[in-house]
């Protein structure tokens, strides 16, 4: 087979090259023409060198095109996968560490609340940028599968204003998945899930066992796992509270309503901090520095380990590779995508993104209809969706007024914060984010001069949250890693 692939924010070490491994290790695409770009020089050149070798020890003479122009990573290619951060870790510094100093504490920050929503604007503005250059200089009819977060909103950008058809891409429900299947006793290959609702807010609506239905035992025997106890304190109370499960992890899902992380005295008791994914505070931020610092420090002790194999036993679960190889060869695939709504999930409004159980094979991508989720559930959904459309919305046409009514209807940050907090919080973020925020030039001269002006809301300028923990040295990363590895032996 021949077409192009092209990956952009291919300088991502280890989910870039995740992707890659899992793409080639498809048969029928050893011949493929494969083009990574990024803006970071350094670490484009580190992750293609790393791919470059995997190919040549599989026995694949492909050359990776490497370029810092990602116009020449699009031209003709058939498929772009993207994976960027915009703002890159700085940005992401800026929208956990300056909502709290209002009183607005976040595990992650890049889907909902304060931080996605500010990350939405910056994520959006460039992908229509990458649009623009897709409908130029691509194959027509080119895809784009999107990695990069606020998923559900960037997806619906890059659909309705990209004019590029796009499909978002999440594994939050695989791993719920396993969670149930451990709880029911019962082997994962033998369960049939389907899930519903939007990313990072999806619900297992139905989960069978050779054809009976398992939400009763669900509702009644998921807690009984200790570890699920302590770890899933949230998913667990909402579980009960609205009848499914939640995808999304314990941290993810506490940040997306109005009634865990809203008092400081109380957010401990709802999460667990053996693992950042289940809510501390600023928990990804953290991770995200020790891997970068891991990362500088330690890529000659990655080149000296053994290549990746490309026989189907490095493969991973992300979506992604399934569906190329779905989408060229004709063999179905069946996963949970984001995609636009436009009736799958009826009691949703017609235009927005929902993540649905999905079929793909040599004719495209089919979507099903999902029907009405459970009247709850879409409650839920249905609140998080209006912030999506008004910070879609507000990024596209630059409309600060719509911005701040985004953060005013978020859940969590409509619970800590009132109105003029809101709209100076709003105007701080476009302060400290104006370099990637082109669309917002008047908004953000209107703000600074309200800040020069003085007479402010006071904040909590050294707050560092209710659970915050110490950053890894790379020592102590390093020793992380060779015990798990000593553990898997």
């Amino acid at each position: 087979m021949s077409f192009k692939l092209a990956i952009i924010g291919a300088g991502s070490l280890v989910f870039a090259r995740t992707l890659f491994t899992d793409i080639m290790s498809v048969p029928e695409f050893r011949d493929i023409e494969i083009a990574f770009t990024d803006i970071n020089a350094d670490n484009l050149e580190k992750v293609t060198y790393l791919c470059q070798r995997d190919l040549e020890a599989n026995g694949i003479h492909t050359k990776i095109q490497s370029t810092l122009n990602r116009r020449e990573a699009f031209k003709n290619a058939r498929y772009i996968v993207n994976c960027v951060r915009v703002g890159c870790l700085e940005g992401f510094e800026k929208d956990v560490e300056i909502p709290l100093k209002y009183g607005v504490d976040q595990c992650v920050g890049d889907t909902l609340c304060t931080g996605g929503i500010m990350y939405g604007q910056r994520t959006i503005a460039e992908l229509l940028n990458f649009c623009k250059d897709i409908r130029e200089v691509a194959e027509p009819g080119a895809i784009m599968l999107n990695y990069s977060n606020p998923n559900a909103m960037v997806t619906w950008a890059c659909n309705k204003y990209g004019g590029v058809p796009t499909i978002g891409l999440c594994h939050g429900e695989i791993h719920g998945e396993h969670q149930i299947a451990e709880a029911l006793h019962i082997p994962h290959e033998e369960l049939d899930f389907i899930c519903a609702g939007i990313n990072h807010q999806t619900w297992y609506i139905s989960v069978k066992h050779h054809g009976v239905e398992m939400l009763d035992r669900i509702r009644n025997e998921f807690d009984k796992v200790e570890q699920f106890n302590r770890q899933e304190k949230v998913r667990i109370d909402i579980l009960k509270r609205f009848g499914y499960y939640s995808t999304e992890s314990n941290g993810h899902l506490s940040e997306y309503v109005a009634w865990y992380r809203k008092r400081p005295e109380e957010i401990e008791r709802w999460i667990d901090t053996s693992d950042w994914i289940h809510g501390e505070t600023g928990g990804y931020l953290r991770v995200t520095r020790e891997e970068r610092d891991w990362f500088e420090t330690d890529y000659p002790k990655i080149v000296q380990e053994p290549p990746k194999k490309y026989d189907g036993s490095c493969r991973s679960k992300e979506h992604g590779s399934y569906i190329l190889e779905a989408l060229e060869t004709g063999r179905r695939y069946r996963g949970h995508f984001n995609v636009m709504n436009e009736g799958c999930i009826t009691n949703l409004p017609f235009e927005c993104v929902v993540e649905v159980p999905c079929y793909v094979d040599g004719n495209g991508i089919s979507v099903p209809k999902v029907g009405d989720l459970p009247l709850g559930c879409a409650a839920v959904c249905s609140q998080s969706i209006w912030v999506q459309k008004l910070s879609v919305e507000a990024a596209v046409h630059g409309d600060v007024q719509l911005l701040k009514q985004a953060a005013m209807m978020d859940p969590l940050t409509g619970a800590v914060c009132n109105p003029p907090e809101i709209w100076q919080m709003i105007d701080e973020m476009l302060i400290a984010e104006e370099e990637w925020l082109p669309q917002y030039t008047e908004a953000i001269a209107a703000a600074k001069e309200n800040f020069a002006k003085g007479n402010l809301i006071p904040t909590k300028e050294d707050y560092r949250g209710a659970v915050r923990i110490r950053q890894k040295t790379v020592a102590e990363i390093e020793k992380e890693r060779e015990k798990r590895v000593i553990t898997a032996q």
